[in-house]
């Protein structure tokens, strides 16, 4: 499970071989949410307030990104780790 980015304490990797919808996961510290990469929704679990509203911001400033190494991962290419949210 590759890491693309870390941030404020914040982890998001994308699997290889994963299932559609495409999608990325984000843990910090117990908690781990599933965000679409289609709308940056959730689709799973949970995030603290603060924590998913960073992820969210990070989304709406790397979607274009996210989704690129979301197709590089599944296609077993070398990936581009995303960008943090600084």
């Amino acid at each position: 499970m590759p890491e693309i980015s870390r941030f404020y304490g914040i982890r998001i990797t994308i699997y290889f071989d994963d299932h559609p919808p495409s999608h990325f996961h984000a843990e910090y510290g117990e908690y781990e949410a599933v965000f679409s990469i289609k709308d940056g929704e959730v689709i799973n679990g949970k995030l603290p307030n603060t924590a998913k509203k960073l992820v969210k911001k990070w989304y709406g400033l790397q979607k274009e990104n996210i989704l690129r190494t979301w197709e590089q991962i599944q296609n077993d290419e070398v990936f581009d780790k995303v960008p943090p949210l600084d």
